[in-house]
């Protein structure tokens, strides 16, 4: 009797850690530290498009920081890129914040908002990467985090409606498009 009490409250307590809590059923309820400080609150871009992209400093991919400004540039007036630095793949982000805003900031003049570093995966996962990857949650699909630039899209109400993995470029037509 005892191991299953202690095997019941043991599953609560997983379970519970691994759910969002129930003020964060839309991309607006989220509310995320900013990489240099202050809050990114996702309530401020209803009706702009949303990409939301995990990013690293040490990673083939990370010359896609041009390109998401560029894309940000073109189109801020309709959609907002907001960055995650991650280390979660090979430790390709073993920065800490502010090494990491340097980085950007000197490399390729990212005005974009950036997150405060989080994991994007694994027992760890920031809730909002949960709400992206869950079908349950996002009410588009399942998905997981396969390498550092993947790409989750938003509509103007918060949906999601595209997932892109790293080798999409930020200002490929299947992004391009849908905006």
């Amino acid at each position: 009797m005892k191991y299953l009490i202690a095997t019941i409250i043991m599953f609560s307590i997983f379970a519970t850690k691994n759910e969002l809590s129930a003020q964060q059923q839309s991309i607006y309820d989220f509310k995320v530290e900013a990489l240099n400080g202050g809050e990114i609150d996702f309530a401020k871009f209803k009706g702009k498009k949303i990409l939301i992209v995990n990013t690293a400093s040490k990673c083939g991919f990370t010359p896609q920081y041009e390109g998401l400004e560029k894309l940000y540039e073109q189109y801020k007036d309709k959609l907002v890129i907001i960055g995650f630095p991650a280390n979660n793949f090979m430790k390709q982000e073993p920065g800490n914040d502010k090494e990491i805003a340097a980085f950007c900031q000197k490399n390729y003049g990212v005005t974009f908002p950036m997150a405060s570093k989080i994991s994007v995966k694994g027992k760890d996962q920031a809730p909002i990467y949960t709400w992206l990857t869950r079908k349950k949650y996002n009410n588009f699909k399942d998905s997981k985090v396969s390498w550092n630039f993947n790409k989750y899209l938003l509509d103007e109400k918060g949906n999601l409606i595209g997932v892109f993995g790293s080798r999409t470029k930020p200002m490929s037509d299947d992004i391009v498009g849908k905006l």
